[in-house]
C-alpha cells in the first residue's frame, strides 16, 4: 500500500514512523529539507522537498499512483487544497487534518466537493477524550468503542487498595460484574493476563465493560469520586474551546485562564456561559485567587508541554482531585506519568490512532471483518481494535473455548445489537457483531490474524 504524507510536523512524523514499521511504502513531502533529512536518517521512508500544494511536487512523490494521501500540515487550507489536487491527480483516498472550528463544522458540505475520504480534527478528538475523563473521574484514561457503548479504561491500583493480593478470578467471583481486565501494566512489564494473575500495588489495569458496569464496579470498590462541577482550564486554544462547549452544555462551571487578550475577547463571545480570565496560568497567585483550591478539576491545555506539566503539578500540590494535562512529546508523557498527574492526553497520538485505524481498514477491505476503531495503549505496546464481522466465517458460531487464539491476544468484548457481552468460553461470534480485540501483536488487520 503506497501512502504519501504531506507535512513533516509532529503528527506527520509519528504517522510516518508507525506506518513504515508496519511495512507500508511511505513518501513524505515537506518544504523543510532539514526536517526531511532527520526523518530519512531515522525512518525507512522516501522524502520529497517542496510544497504539498504544488501538483508537480505531488507527481514527484508518486501521488497519481498512491493508495492514500494524508495532508497534516499546520494550515487547514493547504491540507484541503492538497487533498483536492491529489484526488484530481489520481490518488485513491485522501485524509485532511482540519482544525479550524468554522471549517470543521462545515466539513459535511466540503467533504464531497473536496473528495475527502476522511477529515480529522485533533483538537476535537482530544476535547472528547477529556470530557469523558471529567464525566468519569475514577479513570486515568478512557477509550470508547461501539459508538460509545463500550469503554476501555485505565485504572491505577493505589496503595492498600481492596484488590491488592487478589487474583483476577477471585475479583470476578467476588464482585460479579461484567468487566474484563484486558491488559496489566506494572513498571516496564506489560502483559495480557489470565484469571490466575494476582493484582499488585502499582498495577495499572485496563478494563473493558459498558459504562454502567464500570460505574457499578467503582462503587463496589468504594472508589467512586464525587461528580465534577467546577473546572479550571489553563490555556484558551481550540481544545479549550471544544471542551468548554461540551462542559457548559452539561452544566459544569468552566473558568478559562488565557494570557492573550485578543483571544480572551474571542472566547467571551464564543463561550457566554464560561468565565474567561486574562492572565498567565503559570502565576501561582493568580491560580489561587481564581479558586484553584475549590475546583474539582484542573485541565492544562497551553501550547507548551512544560507549562502544562508545571501548572498540573502545582494544582496537585493544592489538592485538586482530578488533573489532566496535554503533553504531545512522547518522552515527556512517559516521564510525567510517574509524577502523579491523573491523565495525560495528546493530540498527536489521538490523530495518529484515528488515521491508522482507517489505513488498516482500507488495506484489508476484502477481509472477513472490518476495522472500525483502533487505539494504542501502554506506550504503544498494546493495541485495542474494534472489528465488525461482515459475514459468516470459519470462526463464527463456534464457542470461544473451541477457538485457538495466538498468545498475547484476547477477545475482550462482543457487541450484538443492543447487547454488550463480556465473553466467556461458551459465547460465540456471529456475523454483524462488533468484536473488540486486545493484542500485543502489531499489524493485526483481521480477526483471522489472531487465530492459530
Amino acid at each position: 500500500m503506497e501512502i504519501v504524507i504531506i507535512g513533516d510536523g509532529k503528527v506527520g512524523y509519528k504517522l510516518a514512523k508507525q506506518l513504515s514499521v508496519e511495512n507500508y511504502d511511505v513518501v513524505m513531502i515537506d518544504g523543510n529539507e532539514k526536517k526531511l533529512r532527520y526523518a530519512v536518517d531515522r525512518l525507512d521512508i522516501a522524502c520529497v522537498a517542496g510544497d504539498g500544494v504544488n501538483a508537480e511536487v505531488q507527481r514527484e512523490a508518486g501521488v497519481p499512483h498512491a493508495d492514500l494521501v494524508i495532508a497534516c500540515t499546520s494550515a487547514d487550507e493547504s491540507n484541503m487544497l492538497s487533498c483536492l489536487i491529489a484526488k484530481r491527480l489520481g490518488a485513491r483516498h485522501t485524509i485532511a487534518r482540519v482544525r479550524n472550528p468554522i471549517y470543521f463544522n462545515q466539513i459535511g458540505l466540503l467533504k464531497e466537493d473536496l473528495h475527502l475520504s476522511m477529515a480529522v480534527n485533533p483538537e476535537r478528538i482530544v476535547a472528547d477524550e477529556i470530557s469523558r475523563l471529567l464525566l468519569f473521574p475514577d479513570a486515568s484514561k478512557i477509550e470508547t468503542f461501539v459508538k460509545g457503548r463500550v469503554e476501555l479504561i485505565e485504572f491505577p491500583i493505589a496503595k492498600e487498595g481492596r484488590l491488592v493480593g487478589m487474583s483476577l478470578a477471585e475479583m470476578y467471583h467476588k464482585y460479579q460484574i461484567k468487566i474484563l481486565v484486558c491488559a496489566v501494566e506494572h513498571g516496564d512489564e506489560v502483559l495480557i493476563p489470565d484469571g490466575d494473575y494476582v493484582i499488585r500495588e502499582g498495577d495499572k489495569l485496563h478494563i473493558a465493560a459498558s459504562h454502567k458496569e464500570v460505574e457499578l464496579f467503582f462503587k463496589l470498590l468504594g472508589k467512586h469520586k464525587a461528580k465534577i462541577k467546577k473546572v479550571i482550564i489553563c490555556g484558551g486554544g481550540r481544545v479549550a474551546y471544544y471542551l468548554s462547549v461540551q462542559l457548559c452544555a452539561i452544566g459544569m462551571q468552566v473558568k478559562i485562564i488565557e494570557k492573550d487578550e485578543q483571544r480572551c475577547e474571542e472566547l467571551c463571545e464564543l463561550l457566554p456561559k464560561a468565565t474567561i480570565i486574562h492572565g498567565d496560568a503559570t502565576d501561582q497567585d493568580l491560580l489561587i485567587e481564581e479558586g484553584l483550591e475549590e475546583s474539582d478539576a484542573f485541565v492544562a491545555l497551553t501550547g507548551m508541554d512544560e507549562e502544562n506539566i508545571i501548572t498540573s503539578l502545582f494544582a496537585k500540590s493544592q489538592g485538586v482531585d482530578k488533573i489532566i494535562a496535554k503533553v504531545n512529546e512522547d518522552r515527556r508523557a512517559r516521564m510525567v506519568e510517574d509524577f502523579g498527574i491523573d491523565s495525560i492526553v495528546s493530540a498527536k497520538t489521538a490523530t495518529a490512532d484515528a488515521i491508522l485505524s482507517y489505513v488498516r481498514a482500507r488495506k484489508n477491505s476484502q477481509a472477513s471483518a472490518n476495522i472500525e476503531a483502533m487505539y494504542q495503549l501502554v506506550d504503544e505496546q498494546v493495541e485495542a481494535l474494534e472489528f465488525i464481522i461482515k459475514s459468516e466465517t470459519r470462526y463464527t458460531g463456534i464457542p470461544l473455548k473451541d477457538l485457538s487464539l495466538k498468545s498475547n491476544n484476547l477477545i475482550a468484548c462482543i457487541a450484538r445489537k443492543r447487547q454488550i457481552i463480556i465473553p466467556g468460553g461458551d459465547d460465540c461470534m456471529h456475523a454483524g457483531d462488533s468484536v473488540i480485540v486486545v493484542t500485543m501483536e502489531k499489524k493485526i488487520e483481521d480477526l483471522e490474524d489472531i487465530l492459530m
